[in-house]
């Protein structure tokens, strides 16, 4: 963390940024098949804090590590070593309300496995399992929103300011699969109810419960 030294970061601070790097990469090694930095993606880096959350740890310090993540990969990015941070659009962990504020790994995968022969609930799923979306966002995607070439997915947040989401293989299969399934319509919402009109965010809400259900999650 040679970089922080330049930015007048506190020596605790680059010990406390350089201790949460490395429980990154002890992480990553026992647990994916990066073997090397550029090799990292951003689902990795998801099932990591998701993880965190499953041993207990706040969402006040995940979100502190997360900082700690993101310096590390915009120090290799800058440097060449990488092309670009998989750290990037990672949501920031939000401190806990009421109960448990997160889905462990295989909560998610057991969530997935129970979609498998919907293609629409399928890949609702996976666009939440990839990049985090409000259920608001995900309600206003349109089909001009997904670039398959550009792998990427473009989000209207609050006030319409745009963001591009990098999307990995499975998330664009997943929709490429629902495209080959969805209604032939004139409305260019890329998600559609039975009734062939945009998802409402109610529907979405029942969709994810009804798998948690199904996948036993409480």
């Amino acid at each position: 963390m040679r970089a922080l030294e330049g930015k007048k970061r506190s020596p605790l601070t680059r010990r406390t940024y350089e201790t949460d790097a490395g429980q990154l990469i002890e992480w990553l090694e026992q647990n994916t098949y990066a073997t090397t930095p550029a090799s990292v993606e951003r689902a990795d880096i998801t099932e990591y804090l998701a993880y965190l959350g499953q041993q207990g740890i706040t969402g006040v310090s995940r979100a502190r590590k997360l900082a700690a993540i993101r310096e590390l990969f915009r120090f290799l990015e800058v440097h060449d070593y990488i092309a670009k941070s998989p750290a990037e659009g990672v949501e920031t962990p939000k401190k806990e309300r009421d109960g448990r504020a997160y889905l462990r790994p295989e909560e998610y995968w057991a969530m997935l496995a129970q979609a498998s022969a919907h293609p629409r609930d399928y890949a609702i799923l996976q666009v939440f399992l990839q990049t985090g979306v409000r259920v608001s966002e995900l309600c206003d995607l349109r089909l001009s929103d997904i670039d398959a070439e550009g792998r990427s997915l473009k989000v209207r947040g609050k006030g319409q300011v745009q963001r591009e989401i990098e999307m990995e293989k499975k998330g664009l299969e997943a929709l490429k699969n629902y495209l080959n399934a969805r209604p032939q319509t004139p409305d260019e919402h890329l998600f559609l109810n039975k009734d062939c009109e945009p998802i409402s965010e109610r529907m979405v809400r029942k969709i994810v419960a009804k798998y948690k259900t199904r996948a036993g999650i409480t």
